[in-house]
């Protein structure tokens, strides 16, 4: 059965488009139909400004937890990490499961459509699996099914607490105690309609370099996508200069890990070379600017990387914000801090950052484009609210990019279903009933 839809405006990857009439079939555009000026009989009316689908590349979903709650005194991402710790002591397979699902249905609200998981929380404290070894990790697919988002779970290999040291007590959650068992225990998982199966590397100080090459064999056998979080830290690229004489760059460049299917998570700290070496092997970046202020991490050289070949995705990481326009706004006004002067991606450009970008570091093609045979994921913003009103004509895409924020988005519609219709879940009916339960039962 056909569904065709009418949008009043639409981004077409260069341009705005007044009156674009989409037919949608079994999930995905099967028609655009450019110059229709009033809605057909029987069509879907979206009305404002409507864009692919958001791809959120980077998020740690029980990260969800900590805001607010992180932001009393001062302190370094490494004081930030023990409070994160503590909040990831209590999950279990079904809190995990009830945080991630009100998380992921806060992302559709704000236009997400699909998420990056990376997740790194595999067993019970103390270390020991669960009956199902990758109960965590189902508890997350699940999650992103109730709340009609698809996933793409990053399942994160994280075997030590820094170089030559082993997992603290914290981290025997996290460790398979080798990469061979994690790749064996990662390898049960199945792809669904919504969910694709990818791999991480959590970072060089937590897998240890002679292991490296087996995390990054397991995805090219899949050809699936590889992550890594890379020189997010000063201190990260100071031991690793200490243990392995070499940036932790051009240790993964050794190993093989970099490569057009792998993205570096916040690629922060970066030398000329490694810059070169990223954006030589068509290795991806994913910028998470609202954690990366939130935590003081510095700004990383998004316009330099993308210059030498990187593309560029965003990610809401630690959820301080759950706003992709706002990730793709500040990446922007970051570099406009740093270099003092403007105009260094335009909103179409940040667009495809939020979008086809996103969705392509996360293994899911077809998808961030409004075009026939692509995924019907799509993202309508308002273009009435006190912060929308009054673009002049043909500036869409500037005034969703610079002025509109998540809650500007208007519906969220995921495989041509509306999973956000004027502004409400269709899925979960209070979000902010079902954050705050979550929350609190962490916290009980």
């Amino acid at each position: 059965m056909t569904q065709t839809y009418w949008l009043e405006h639409a981004w077409l990857a260069t341009h705005v488009e007044p009156g674009v009439a989409l037919d949608v079939a079994d999930g995905r555009i099967t028609a655009v139909r450019t110059g229709v000026t009033t809605p057909p009989p029987g069509a879907e009316i979206l009305r404002g400004l409507t864009l692919p689908g958001l791809a959120n590349a980077h998020s740690h979903a029980f990260h969800r937890a900590l805001r607010g709650t992180v932001q009393v005194g001062s302190g370094t991402f490494w004081t930030w990490r023990e409070v994160m710790y503590a909040t990831a002591d209590r999950l279990t397979p079904d809190s995990y499961h009830a945080l991630a699902r009100a998380a992921y249905a806060e992302m559709a609200l704000a236009g997400i459509t699909a998420v990056g998981e990376f997740h790194y929380v595999h067993h019970a404290p103390g270390g020991t699996p669960y009956a199902d070894p990758n109960a965590m990790g189902e508890a997350l697919v699940a999650a992103a099914a109730d709340a009609g988002i698809r996933i793409t779970l990053l399942d994160t290999c994280y075997l030590s607490a820094g170089f030559g040291q082993p997992p603290n007590t914290h981290q025997l959650r996290f460790s398979d105690g080798s990469a061979e068992a994690w790749a064996e225990r990662c390898s049960v998982l199945k792809e669904r309609d919504h969910a694709r199966i990818g791999a991480a590397i959590h970072s060089v100080r937590a897998v240890p370099a002679g292991q490296l090459a087996t995390v990054a064999r397991w995805a090219e056998e899949r050809r699936a996508p590889l992550h890594v979080h890379l020189s997010e830290q000063t201190a990260e690229n100071e031991a690793c200069q200490q243990a392995h004489g070499r940036t932790p760059t051009q240790l993964l460049a050794e190993h093989g890990v970099l490569g057009p299917r792998t993205t570096g998570v916040h690629n922060t700290h970066l030398t000329d070379e490694d810059i070169a070496l990223i954006g030589g092997s068509g290795t991806g970046t994913c910028m998470c600017p609202t954690t990366e202020r939130d935590l003081a991490d510095g700004i990383g050289p998004a316009a330099a990387l993308q210059r030498a070949g990187s593309p560029l995705s965003l990610g809401s990481d630690s959820h301080a914000v759950v706003d992709l326009l706002e990730e793709a706004r500040a990446m922007e006004l970051n570099e406009r801090l740093r270099t003092r002067t403007r105009g260094h991606w335009t909103a179409a450009a940040l667009l495809r950052a939020a979008s086809a970008d996103g969705h392509a570091a996360l293994g899911w093609d077809g998808a961030g484009t409004i075009e026939a045979g692509a995924l019907a994921d799509l993202t309508t913003v308002a273009l009435d609210s006190v912060r929308t009103a009054g673009p002049l004509p043909g500036l869409g895409a500037e005034t969703a990019v610079f002025a509109a924020t998540a809650a500007d988005v208007r519906h969220t519609i995921v495989a041509g279903r509306h999973v956000v219709r004027d502004g409400a879940h269709t899925l979960v009916p209070d979000v902010p009933q079902a954050l705050a339960r979550a929350v609190e039962a962490l916290r009980a």
